[in-house]
């Protein structure tokens, strides 16, 4: 995405929240601060609940409060202080935690799936197993698409150390995959279904083929907020499955709102959105499956896995919300 779209976009945001800002007298506090990933279409119920009005029906001030690259730099985000909910990789959420980086709680899940391993169009690489010396970037370490990367690996038995992982933000995979300065990056959507509709690149593999349903994005809230503002975080939770359920009912107007939010062309998007599953019930097993692997991989130190997910993920303001 260029300068000028990420500053459309970013202004896009603004001017949904302009249009939904609540009167005063619908909330005394001050707007809660939310941050997202730049072009993700995994968070486009946020998008949503921005367009529609939903956190304004729920008698809500938000105020976007930074759009990021990737998962880590919205997590340094929630450790300055700067956010008070977010929508963001799980993966990278769980390692801030267990770090102490940041304190955050997983209150709902986003999507599941919808990422991918793309390589050249014209690459004779047809198999994972064929990415042994070859260079694949990752939006960052200790990512969800790091993670599936090193799954993938594992499950085709390549050996870890003949292939480099390195590091590129998803807005510059799609350049440097055609500059030859990797052979492959994984990314969350629409940046693999971008790379196809360009002619750059072809999916090697999706994340669903390298762990059918597996969690990917999740709404966070800073501990600090929750405990001060349950209600208000309830009812974050409210709009967010209401958003959620209107992607699924209604996917040509998500489609469109996601166009608007990435930038991207309605082909890409559509592509993309294939690719993705919304959803707003949280996957436990799958979480315990992320602080296994982030252990094994010296990302973080976790003594009882099981006590850190009962701490980590809060289904209860979503269970209010569904009348459970």
């Amino acid at each position: 995405m260029t300068a000028t779209r990420r500053i459309l976009t970013t202004l896009a945001a603004l001017m949904a929240l302009a249009l939904c800002l609540p009167a005063p007298a619908l909330t005394a506090d001050a707007p809660i601060r939310i941050g997202y990933l730049q072009a993700d279409i995994h968070q486009l119920a946020c998008w949503v609940a921005l367009e529609k009005c939903l956190y304004k029906e729920q008698g809500l001030a938000v105020k976007v409060a930074g759009v990021f690259k990737a998962g880590p730099e919205e997590m340094s985000a929630f450790a300055a202080g700067e956010l008070d909910m977010g929508y963001v990789g799980e993966a990278p959420a769980t390692t801030a935690v267990a770090n102490r980086a940041a304190r955050v709680q997983v209150l709902a899940q986003v999507n599941t799936e919808g990422s991918a391993i793309v390589v050249r169009r014209d690459a004779e690489l047809m198999w994972v197993s064929q990415l042994a010396g070859k260079t694949v970037a990752v939006p960052g370490h200790s990512t969800v698409q790091d993670f599936l990367v090193r799954k993938a690996l594992d499950k085709f038995k390549v050996p870890r150390n003949q292939v480099r992982i390195i590091v590129v933000k998803p807005p510059e995979m799609i350049g440097a995959l055609r500059g030859r300065q990797i052979d492959a990056f994984i990314a969350w959507e629409p940046y693999p279904a971008k790379a196809q509709t360009m002619g750059v690149g072809k999916v090697l593999v999706t994340s669903a083929q390298i762990w059918p349903g597996h969690p990917c994005c999740v709404l966070v809230a800073d501990r600090r907020f929750l405990a001060r503002h349950r209600d208000q975080a309830r009812k974050m939770v409210a709009a967010h499955v209401k958003a959620t359920d209107f992607i699924n009912r209604h996917p040509k107007e998500a489609l469109a709102i996601a166009v608007k939010y990435t930038g991207m062309d309605a082909k890409t998007v559509e592509l993309a959105m294939q690719n993705v599953n919304y959803t707003y019930r949280l996957s436990v097993d799958g979480e315990r499956e992320y602080v296994r692997l982030l252990a094994k991989e010296g990302y973080i130190k976790v003594k009882d896995v099981d006590r850190f997910v009962d701490r980590f993920l809060n289904p209860k303001l979503l269970e209010e919300v569904l009348g459970k």
